[in-house]
């Protein structure tokens, strides 16, 4: 049985992060700016990002595959629930990415239905559902 279905990502589902940068760093990604390798900032650090996560794309794909982790974009609807719920099933959350709740999904429903939640990344879902999972998120 499924228990969620995998979406594309859109241009512009993103997180927002705050970094704190040394001086010297940033003048340094000033000055690659201004020579035109970068468009802007945020250019740079998404680059360097990127070749960081590709540097170790070997320890990621090891990590996921034991840890039973799922990769990219994870939605969990209320009809997924609900034939959890049916089947006498509980859901284990486990996405490495993006984890999204249905905005329909009731606290009591989530509460009956997913027994942990772990997500390296970032989960969507409505204050009520996060409170009361709260326990079982890690």
């Amino acid at each position: 049985m499924s228990t969620g279905q995998v979406v594309r990502l859109k241009g512009t589902d993103t997180e927002k992060i705050t970094v704190n940068l040394g001086f010297v760093d940033l003048g340094h990604i000033d000055l690659l700016v201004q020579e035109g390798l970068y468009s802007n900032r945020t250019d740079f650090i998404r680059t360097a990002i990127r070749n960081q996560v590709e540097r170790h794309a070997d320890v990621t794909k090891q990590s996921v595959s034991r840890k039973s982790v799922e990769l990219g974009l994870r939605h969990y609807s209320r009809q997924d629930l609900e034939a959890a719920q049916a089947a006498g099933e509980m859901v284990h959350i486990r996405v490495l990415g993006l984890a999204r709740i249905a905005d329909d999904v009731t606290p009591a429903l989530a509460r009956a239905t997913i027994a942990s939640v772990e997500v390296l990344g970032a989960l969507h879902a409505s204050p009520a559902v996060r409170a009361v999972l709260s326990d079982r998120m890690r």
